[in-house]
């Protein structure tokens, strides 16, 4: 079964999801059958991120007195979705170049590749590319809005972004830690709403199917 793992935002959540489609190629080999059918993805949602932080971010500026500080708070704004989408794919390359994984390989067996979504700049402030031209890289996938993709056909810069600047990324995250944003709590209230914006989803589609069948059963009986 080929399986889109989506409402990923955290590095403990991608870490999990990519173990279990690992594990579940191991499962597929002791069956003896071909492993070269199987593809996933890891959907990975970007903007949300920022959304979010940014939010948090802006409410401790209002707050800051300290002029260092309060600099130091505004430099975070618009960085820590990509700097947590850097992290999240060195994870998938430290999986998927292990020796556990390459043994799948060798049996035919293709990686989980990253899927990038949620990525059109909501924030106008922001590169209207942000999001495509910050996250390129092999083995990745990104479900670029038409709008976007128009803009970055037009502007955009291919270059193998994912690997730039993994230090500083490392430190963005580093440095919204020592504010007291914990990064953690906001992906994990963003999996939180995005599971239950689903689930909303699911409930109106059933409620409409119901009503239909209702209708109709009431157009029935009429005749």
């Amino acid at each position: 079964i080929n399986i889109n793992v989506t409402l990923i935002f955290s590095v403990e959540t991608y870490d999990r999801v990519a173990r279990a489609y690992i594990a579940g190629l191991r499962r597929l080999r002791e069956t003896n059958r071909p492993l070269g059918s199987v593809r996933s993805v890891a959907s990975v949602f970007v903007s949300r991120v920022d959304t979010l932080t940014d939010k948090k971010l802006e409410a401790l500026l209002k707050t800051e007195i300290d002029p260092s500080r309060k600099a130091r708070v505004g430099s975070l704004i618009g960085k820590v979705a990509v700097a947590n989408s850097k992290m999240i794919y060195q994870r998938f390359k430290e999986l998927f170049g292990a020796k556990d994984f390459r043994d799948l390989a060798e049996a035919g067996a293709h990686v989980q590749r990253p899927l990038w979504g949620s990525t059109g700049t909501k924030n106008p402030k922001y590169s209207d590319v942000l999001y495509v031209e910050e996250l390129i890289g092999e083995e990745t996938v990104n479900t670029i809005p038409s709008q976007t993709l128009a803009a970055f056909t037009d502007h955009g810069k291919v270059r193998n972004s994912l690997e730039e600047d993994l230090q500083s990324a490392k430190d963005i995250l580093k440095r919204l830690s020592e504010t007291g944003i914990d990064l953690d709590a906001v992906t994990d209230e963003l999996q939180k709403q995005g599971v239950q914006a689903f689930i909303d989803s699911y409930n109106q589609l059933i409620d409409r199917i119901a009503a239909k069948r209702d209708e109709l059963k009431s157009r029935g009986k009429s005749k």
